[in-house]
Parts: C-alpha cells; sequence; structure tokens
C-alpha cells in the first residue's frame, strides 16, 4: 500500500511574520483600551467633581458669598470669599482715606492762616519770675506718656494708610517694606499701651474737666485767643475741658476699635473686622487732626504755655491772665492741686 503524501506547502518567513506581528499589535491595542476603559470609569466621578467645581456656577456662587461645608472649625472657614471686603475697600480707598487727607491738611492750613493773621498769644504783662505749680510729676509723666504714645501711632498709622503713594518710590521697594513692617509691629504693639495710658489720664483728670457756666462765658469771648479780652477761668479752661472730651470719646472709640483688631484670634467675623478698621481709620484721623489745633495752642499759639508741661511751674503772670480763678484759689491756699 502506498502511503498517501499531503502536498506540501512551504510558505516564505516574512509571509508568517506580518500575520504575526499584526496579531500581536491587535491585542496589546485591546489590551490598552480595556485598561483605559477601566481607569476611566473609575476617574469618571472625581474628574466631573472637579470640573463641576471649575464650572462657571461654581465660581458665580462663592462670588456671590455662598457657603459650603469643610473640615476646619475656624470662624467662617466654610465661606471661600469674602464679598464683603470689596466693598470695606472701596470705602477705605475713596471715601476715608482722601477725607482724612483733607481734614488734616485743611487743619494745618487753618492753623497757619491763624498764626500769620493773629500771631502767639503773649503775655500782657511782664513775667514776674514768681511761679506756682501748675502740674505735678505724675500728672507731667502721664502726659508726656500718651502723648509720645499717640504720636508713635499716629505716625506708623498714617505710614500704613499713606505712604504707599509716596514713600515707596522714595525708599524703593525693599527698604519701605521693612519700614512698613516695623510700622505695623510698633502700631499692634504699642497700641494697648496707649490703651491703658489713655484710661489712667482720663479717670485722673476727669473731675477737672467738668463744664460750667464760666466756660460758657469763656467760649463767648474766644478764649481770649483774638482781641485783648482775657476771659475767667478755673484750673482748666474751656478749650483744655473740649480737647479732654474729644480725646477721651474718641479716643475710646479708637481703643475699641482697635482692640477688635488687634487681638483677632477671640473669633470676630472678616465683616466686624473690616467694619472696626472703618471706625478705626475715620475716627482717627479725625482725632489727628484736632490734636493739631491743641498742640498749635500748646506751644506756638501761646506764651509760656508749654513751660507749664516741661517743669511743673508757671509764671504768675501766665496764671492770672490764663486761669485767674485757679490762680487766687492757689493764693488762699484753696486750691486741690
Amino acid at each position: 500500500m502506498i502511503p498517501h503524501k499531503w502536498p506540501r506547502f512551504t510558505l516564505p518567513f516574512h509571509t508568517l511574520l506580518l500575520p504575526l506581528l499584526a496579531l500581536t499589535l491587535a491585542f496589546t491595542l485591546l489590551f490598552s483600551g480595556i485598561t483605559q476603559a477601566s481607569n476611566s470609569s473609575e476617574a469618571r466621578p472625581a474628574e466631573r467633581k472637579v470640573a463641576s467645581f471649575a464650572g462657571p456656577e461654581y465660581w458665580r456662587a462663592i462670588q456671590q458669598g455662598d457657603s459650603g461645608r469643610t473640615q476646619s472649625q475656624a470662624t467662617e472657614a466654610n465661606q471661600l470669599i469674602n464679598v464683603q471686603g470689596e466693598e470695606w475697600r472701596l470705602w477705605r480707598n475713596q471715601w476715608v482715606t482722601p477725607a482724612g487727607a483733607y481734614a488734616m491738611g485743611g487743619t494745618l492750613a487753618v492753623l497757619l492762616l491763624f498764626y500769620i493773621l493773629v500771631g502767639q498769644n503773649k503775655l500782657d504783662s511782664p513775667r514776674t519770675g514768681s511761679t506756682v505749680e501748675r502740674w505735678k510729676r505724675f500728672d507731667r509723666a502721664l502726659h508726656w506718656t500718651v502723648a509720645t504714645l499717640f504720636i508713635i501711632l499716629a505716625i506708623s498709622g498714617l505710614t500704613l494708610l499713606y505712604g504707599k503713594f509716596f514713600l515707596r518710590a522714595a525708599l524703593g521697594d525693599s527698604l519701605w517694606g521693612n519700614y512698613a513692617i516695623a510700622c505695623k509691629l510698633a502700631h499692634n504693639y504699642l497700641g494697648p499701651l496707649f490703651v491703658l495710658a489713655l484710661l489712667v489720664m482720663i479717670i485722673k483728670w476727669m473731675k477737672h474737666n467738668f463744664f460750667n457756666s464760666t466756660d460758657i462765658k469763656w467760649f463767648m469771648q474766644g478764649g481770649g485767643m483774638v482781641g485783648k479780652a482775657h476771659p475767667s477761668a478755673g484750673y482748666m479752661n474751656g478749650g483744655e475741658k473740649a480737647w479732654f472730651w474729644v480725646l477721651t470719646i474718641a479716643g475710646l472709640v479708637v481703643c475699641i476699635s482697635g482692640l477688635v483688631m488687634d487681638f483677632p484670634n477671640f473669633g470676630q467675623y472678616r465683616e466686624t473686622m473690616q467694619l472696626a478698621n472703618l471706625i478705626h481709620g475715620s475716627v482717627s484721623l479725625l482725632l489727628i487732626a484736632a490734636s493739631f489745633g491743641h498742640i498749635y495752642i500748646g506751644t506756638a499759639g501761646t506764651e509760656g504755655a508749654l513751660e507749664g508741661m516741661k517743669s511743673g511751674h508757671v509764671d504768675e503772670a501766665w496764671a492770672k491772665q490764663h486761669h485767674d480763678l485757679w490762680y487766687n484759689e492757689v493764693k488762699n491756699g484753696e486750691s486741690d492741686k
């Protein structure tokens, strides 16, 4: 029996290689597609979440002040954008800052004009050489402590509010930045000391600063700043009492609003801090402008006025002219000073 011989088919090597490569590539692409589809299905919820966060509806909501949820327990941590901040910025930049500049500049201009037209309020009679004690050592130390802190706080506060408009260009970014930080630290740390010193001064001097009928006459005669008349006055005249109450009321407002910003660790809301900033800045600027009048009268405006706060004693001629009722009490031994 002759065995059957099957025909032999001989194919070239390159003919077999190409289908194998094609088959391998097909399996590779199929496996890669399955893997990508799996990964895509797993990540799709997160991607949708991120996409929704970045969408216009999300940003429109938070820009309108909508709050969400967060793990943080801090005050207002659930609110991403403080929408009241823009309103606060406009009030500060468009109202408080320019109004304060006008108030201070206008006050200085009026005082300069008054000094040019009227001049210093001089003594009518020569000095006697005899003096009376007007301010005790503690009173003078208290006054200069409050005054020094007030000046430092005023300079540092004005620097932080107005310095960027002219000091930054003059000093350069680096030096201006260091100076601004120093002003901020001085303002924050010396502020509470000013609060304590002011409270002591208010309590110590309040008994001398209640208005009476003599003060009304003093105001009606212009305090003796204009003309020849010198109205009668006790230990404190009407102008000094007015300044005391301006400093007391405005100073307490400045101190309270300053403490609200100085100690944010008590959980104040951002809106509360912004309101405190506007009140603090506005009243501080008005108080600084008013202080120019007090400084003027106590130095260049009135001859011999500064001597009492420097040495504690004033010439008898000065006492008779400006505080005659108190001078008579001193000479009669009736004064409690």
